[in-house]
């Protein structure tokens, strides 16, 4: 099993900037890839980003490029989500989540293992 938790969440003004962190203990080990998810109240969740483990190679979601940043730090077993130039619409609550197969998804259903989320709320 896989045990993750989020942090970093909290409200900021439109423009502004906030770190996520998702600390990951227990088989990191059998993990390919984590990723970043959101979701909103009455909408699914949507794909934000992800990054592997091995090679640190990252995908992001249209909305986000260009304003978001995963890293990760192997040593830490952690990885980070910058979000920069936030917007209202960035809203959410946001969740990572571990992914044991290779490639790129952004579909929720090929991630395994989920955080509790941290919320997100960016005034205008």
């Amino acid at each position: 099993q896989v045990q993750l938790v989020e942090s970093g969440g909290g409200l900021v003004q439109a423009g502004g900037s906030l770190r996520l962190s998702c600390a990951a203990s227990g088989r990191t080990f059998s993990s390919y890839a984590m990723g970043w998810f959101r979701q909103v109240p009455g909408k699914e969740r949507e794909f934000v980003g992800s990054i592997t483990w091995s090679g640190g190679s990252t995908y992001y979601a249209d909305s986000v490029k260009g304003r978001f940043t995963i890293s990760r730090d192997t040593a830490k077993n952690t990885v980070y989500l910058q979000m920069n130039s936030l917007k209202p619409e960035d809203t959410a609550v946001y969740y990572c989540a571990t992914r044991r197969t290779t490639g790129r998804s952004g579909r929720p259903s090929d991630y395994d293992h989920w955080g509790q989320g941290t919320q997100v709320t960016v005034s205008s």
